[in-house]
């Protein structure tokens, strides 16, 4: 019971989450960052040189957090990755919550939880194991492992069969943030409307791109996060044809990543969108194209990229998101 899954409140940007990590390095070098705003850490070999429990360590964490960078956080302790994060998520936030790593514990934490409960499985999918009656974690723990195959594939029911049974072998992997700009939107209520969310999404490409351009960057990947209501995330990522700068292709990837969700109805309290695995516009291959439409509206960004550039960059946005124009959208804030 030594893995600590550490969610920082506030809208955090990249920089204070980097100086984040490292505060969190200082107690344990196995820290691995989870952008945009939580870590994971594993303290296993650092509960004996402190001469504390899990809980406590956790505890001089968020004290130090909230001293120096005065960011709550929500901490949950567990056996894995994967229990940890549900501890954390399991409650009101501002709070260290511990899962004791017995399986009697851990079976009658996981039971009544609903399927959408299991990092991973997103709206789509919850609504694929409702129309079997698997609808929540116990009863997908009492399905047979070859229905959930059936039902999802191989690997993908392989993993869910042990998710519902509390069991997750991946480990804690020292990482730092990846290389990425990041912008965010936060709804003024809990959106339902999925033509406010592609608004949304529009006006961040829209950012992303105007922002990769002006520094001479380009991305070979984008993830979303979407987070609900009840706090859960869905974090999904796709990796780009190429690497682009281009706002019409990362509007598109945007958008393919909303669809494949399969929201109906779901409350969605904040966008994130992440420009991944950036790289210097003049290393980077372009595929050349004989789409006039992608020529035309490259040639038409670069006219609104030296508008914006001489007259701010509110006086040129994309017409289907002055549509549905939502509010606080653009640059995570920084640190």
């Amino acid at each position: 019971m030594s893995i600590l899954y550490i969610h920082f409140h506030g809208g955090i940007g990249e920089e204070l989450h980097s100086r984040l990590l490292a505060l969190l390095a200082e107690y344990t070098p196995v820290v691995q960052a989870l952008p945009p705003d939580a870590a994971l850490a594993d303290v296993s070999g650092s509960l004996r040189y402190f001469g504390v429990d899990a809980a406590a360590l956790a505890e001089r964490m968020r004290a130090r957090t909230g001293g120096l960078y005065a960011v709550r956080a929500t901490v949950g302790i567990a056996a894995n990755p994967l229990l940890a994060r549900m501890v954390a998520t399991d409650g009101p936030p501002s709070a260290v919550r511990t899962l004791p790593d017995d399986i009697d514990a851990v079976t009658a934490f996981l039971a009544g939880k609903p399927a959408a409960a299991l990092h991973g499985v997103g709206p789509a999918t919850a609504r694929i194991l409702a129309s079997y009656g698997l609808d929540s974690v116990d009863r997908i723990a009492a399905a047979p492992l070859g229905t959930l195959q059936r039902i999802l594939g191989t690997s993908a029911g392989r993993r869910l069969h042990d998710a519902a049974r509390g069991i997750d072998p991946i480990p804690v992997t020292p990482t730092a943030p990846p290389r990425s700009l990041s912008a965010e939107h936060r709804f003024d209520h809990d959106e339902l409307d999925p033509a406010r969310q592609r608004a949304a999404l529009l006006r961040l490409t829209d950012d992303l791109g105007l922002r990769l351009r002006g520094e001479a960057r380009v991305a070979r990947a984008l993830t979303l996060a979407l987070r609900y209501a009840d706090r859960t995330t869905t974090t999904r990522t796709r990796r780009l044809p190429e690497p682009t700068a281009h706002t019409r292709v990362l509007t598109t990837a945007a958008y393919g990543l909303h669809g494949r969700l399969g929201l109906q109805r779901a409350r969605v309290r904040a966008v994130f969108l992440r420009a991944e695995e950036l790289t210097t516009a003049e290393l980077a291959t372009r595929q050349l194209s004989f789409d006039p439409a992608d020529d035309k509206a490259r040639r038409i960004e670069a006219v609104a990229d030296r508008a914006r550039a001489r007259f701010g960059h509110g006086m040129v946005q994309p017409a289907a998101a002055a549509v549905h124009r939502p509010t606080g959208c653009g640059r995570e804030p920084r640190g």
